[in-house]
């Protein structure tokens, strides 16, 4: 009878190829189903490198689209004349960095006040909820 109950005992292959292969270790016997743990962690880490070379992607064509996009927002003619407006002192800093934007990517087709209104045209359009509720808030009658 004993013949026959080791006869029946189940073996593991695989876990006698990992030990042929890798040797017993101080960790003692490694089960397949760990093995199987990283493999998944693997393939998680795999995917997760994909999506971020995706979103890298997705990202630098957000970039392209962005400095198109700039340049055809901010450096365009204005509809209004410099004369028309009301003189605003900057820092010389910002003047210089102004007209050099200007002079290389708007390519001296703009001027420092057209680009400027353009700015704020965008700025007053990107912000106008949070100025209007920042002003209500702010705003005391008499």
């Amino acid at each position: 009878m004993e013949k026959e109950s080791k006869k029946q005992q189940h073996i593991d292959e695989e876990l006698m190829m990992s030990l042929m292969v890798d040797g017993v270790r101080k960790e003692g016997i490694k089960e397949p189903s760990q093995d199987i743990e990283k493999v998944e962690e693997q393939r998680k880490t795999e995917d997760t490198t994909l999506r971020k070379n995706s979103v890298s992607k997705q990202k630098k064509q957000t970039r392209q689209s962005v400095e198109t996009d700039y340049e055809s927002i901010f450096f365009k003619k204005s509809d209004t004349n410099a004369r028309d407006g009301k003189t605003v002192y900057i820092r010389p800093e910002f003047h210089e960095k102004l007209t050099r934007i200007i002079h290389i990517i708007g390519e001296d087709k703009i001027t420092i006040y057209a680009y400027l209104d353009n700015l704020l045209d965008n700025h007053f359009d990107e912000f106008a909820q949070q100025i209007t509720k920042s002003y209500n808030e702010k705003y005391k009658p008499i």
